[in-house]
């Protein structure tokens, strides 16, 4: 079930942004919380686990195309490198596409009932990823237009990320067709967005919210993940900001323009208010 939040556990300069922000439901049938019981993070838990946090000597997010990608997935992976950089607030570097033959058959599958052909997301982190991580990355994630799953007992996921080696993959594949005229562009750049940086998240240590509606609640089909919303709880920017340094207010103001520039007007009014809660208007 969703879990109640003491807002004395979170610095006071978050506590302005709690009004705007709907408690997290609880799960339906089949919803993550349902199938994955969680007991959530506090701000103050997340801070004594000592997660990684970027410094002088790593703060570079790298992404790592894998497979081929049509000029419209192109111009989102695009479009994903620019946003991520302003919602960590860390450069993000785009590497060399690799194609997917580089994964071998022992990693690969066809789903047994629906046909989509797969790759294993252990693979892509453990032998893509892991052995040629830069050394200033606080992250390298992949981004594939192939479908993924993680193992045995699961159909696929969206994304998957390891916390400790600060490698993450996320897939376009289920995110719909940009090809298909605005709304469907615009609906695959939103469910982009949200794997990106749920993932990357993960990699500087924050667990799934329990207690919001939030970009870092867990989704356990595309119904669920279409309504979590791309912005984060207060208790998750709180943790964003003491993983990265990024300045909350400023970091409002950027994804305000960003979202406006490119079409997303439920994300701008939102960060805007945000932006007037921060300086207390």
């Amino acid at each position: 079930m969703a879990a109640d939040y003491d807002p004395s556990d979170l610095p006071a300069k978050f506590r302005v942004l709690l009004p705007l922000h709907q408690k997290l439901p609880p799960p339906g049938p089949g919803d993550w919380l349902a199938v994955h019981p969680e007991p959530g993070q506090t701000y103050r838990e997340f801070v004594e686990s000592r997660p990684q946090r970027a410094d002088s000597r790593r703060r570079v997010i790298y992404i790592q195309p894998l497979g081929d990608f049509r000029p419209a997935q192109r111009k989102i992976l695009q479009q994903t490198a620019t946003f991520m950089e302003i919602y960590f607030g860390l450069p993000v570097q785009m590497q060399k596409e690799l194609p997917l033959s580089i994964i071998p058959a022992e990693a690969r599958r066809v789903h047994p009932l629906w046909g989509d052909r797969q790759i294993l997301t252990s693979y892509v982190l453990e032998k893509v990823l892991r052995p040629d991580l830069p050394e200033d990355a606080a992250a390298r994630i992949a981004l594939t237009t192939s479908d993924l799953w993680p193992g045995p007992g699961w159909n696929f996921v969206f994304g998957q990320a390891s916390l400790e080696d600060r490698v993450g993959v996320w897939s376009i594949y289920r995110n719909g067709d940009p090809d298909q005229g605005k709304e469907a562009y615009l609906l695959c750049l939103r469910r982009t967005l949200k794997t990106a940086t749920h993932e990357v998240a993960h990699m500087f240590g924050m667990f799934h919210c329990v207690y919001f509606q939030c970009n870092m609640c867990g989704s356990n089909h595309r119904a669920e993940s279409d309504r979590r919303p791309l912005w984060l709880c207060p208790i998750c920017l709180a943790k964003l900001v003491y993983a990265t340094g990024v300045d909350p207010a400023t970091r409002y103001e950027k994804l305000a323009d960003w979202s406006k520039q490119n079409g997303l007007e439920t994300e701008h009014q939102f960060y805007e208010k945000s932006l007037l809660r921060l300086r207390g208007r």
